[in-house]
């Protein structure tokens, strides 16, 4: 029996530093030139079958359905990566 795992990542266009190795592993990483859109980009993947959906801090501020549509689904993971705090003591 083989278990499909899906999993997708999703971040800004100009955000270079987020999810770079999954990026280069060959891993599913959106970069959204418009972060607006990012509930789409969520609904979409999601319509395909996505179950786990990982969001760079930035963009899931933009995302309204994480908390309204997808809180309380069993079945769907949505997860915001933290950002990294670049500032030097």
């Amino acid at each position: 029996m083989v278990i499909g795992l899906k999993i997708s990542w999703i971040k800004t266009k100009n955000d270079t530093e987020s999810f770079k190795i999954f990026q280069n592993l060959g891993f599913d990483v959106y970069n959204l030139e418009e972060p607006e859109n990012t509930d789409d980009k969520i609904k979409e993947l999601i319509d395909d079958n996505c179950k786990t959906i990982v969001l760079s801090n930035e963009i899931a501020s933009f995302s309204k359905d994480i908390i309204t549509k997808y809180n309380k689904q069993d079945d769907i993971s949505i997860i915001i990566a933290s950002g990294k705090n670049n500032e030097k003591d």
